[in-house]
């Protein structure tokens, strides 16, 4: 009896100085653990125990711990529904009536997530003309990429991106990703990457250019700014000029009613020489009135319709002969 205590003890320090998991499941899952010992009898003692936790315990045929349907006709243990919390050291014992060890089985079991759904994107880059597909999960770590290319599994894609040459995918070429566990496996949807060329755009000038073309530009606009002052005042001169003229031409234009040129103009023959006695008073008695009017009235301007007329050429006036008084 010691021998048995003692030897299920040491596969119990064994089985859970393992690293690995001897056996696995998803939560929510169903697994069994197999003993599978044939010659299992109602005269044998069978017990299993969790974490050294006795779960089942049957002896001549009678169940005192668990229930008589988990196990099965070979002894091995079904688990139902499990939990994180059922993961841990598994042991199970078949002894004989007279209490010798007939057969032992232990194991470590986890239990883990399902794996999840995985999203496939892709990304067409252009410069180096390629496709970078990628297998989208929420949690990468303990997970195992594969990809396929028409069906067909790629053998040496185990990452969790997939880069593919845009010379590769001409035509339309079908890809998946699946990501798996040691519990589950999922794929995704199938994806056909479409990736067109843009539109080449123009090249943009480089600085250099494009600050001497800036440069330029100010050059023009300060030469028109330039020429637009210099013709106007130009054209202001010009309009200064005119002014003068026409200021200068109205001067001349303005007749000399004092002057004795055309009193002088053409003499008739028979007209003796003016006498020397006659002063300009007589000069201005002999003149008729409208004249002597238009002498005494101030000078006036002529107007605007004025201007435009030729000034009239005077004509020399004639004087009757005068008698010299004796």
């Amino acid at each position: 009896m010691r021998f048995i205590i003692l030897s299920g003890f040491i596969n119990l320090l064994s089985a859970a100085s393992k690293d690995t998991c001897d056996l696995s499941a998803a939560v929510e899952q169903s697994l069994t653990l197999p003993l599978g010992y044939e010659g299992l009898a109602n005269t044998h003692v069978l017990k299993w125990t969790h974490n050294n936790t006795l779960i089942f315990y049957r002896q001549q045929g009678k169940v005192s711990v668990g229930k008589t349907e988990d196990i099965s006709p070979s002894g091995s243990l079904l688990l139902k529904n499990l939990q994180f919390s059922s993961a841990g050291v598994y042991q199970a014992d078949v002894l004989h009536p007279n209490g010798t060890l007939a057969k032992t089985w232990s194991g470590r079991l986890c239990v883990m997530d399902k794996a999840p759904k995985p999203q496939l994107t892709y990304v067409c880059d252009f410069k180096t003309r390629a496709v970078n597909l990628n297998c989208n999960v929420a949690k990468p770590q303990g997970l195992v990429f594969s990809w396929t290319l028409d069906e067909k599994t790629l053998t040496s894609e185990t990452r969790q991106t997939l880069s593919i040459s845009l010379e590769q995918l001409k035509g339309e070429r079908s890809f998946t990703c699946s990501v798996a566990n040691k519990v589950s496996k999922e794929r995704s949807d199938t994806v056909r990457p479409a990736c067109k060329s843009p539109t080449p755009s123009p090249p943009s000038p480089p600085p250099s250019l494009s600050g001497g073309v800036s440069l330029i530009l100010l050059l023009l606009i300060i030469i028109i700014v330039l020429c637009c002052c210099h013709r106007r005042d130009k054209t202001q001169m010009r309009l200064r000029e005119k002014g003068e003229l026409r200021m200068l031409s109205l001067t001349k234009r303005e007749p000399d009613s004092t002057s004795p040129v055309y009193e002088t103009m053409h003499p008739s023959e028979d007209s003796p020489p003016p006498s020397p006695k006659h002063s300009q008073r007589a000069c201005y008695q002999n003149v008729s009135e409208p004249e002597a009017q238009m002498v005494n009235r101030p000078l006036q301007l002529p107007t605007a319709a004025e201007e435009q007329k030729p000034s009239p050429v005077p004509k020399p006036r004639t004087k009757n002969p005068q008698t010299s008084n004796i």
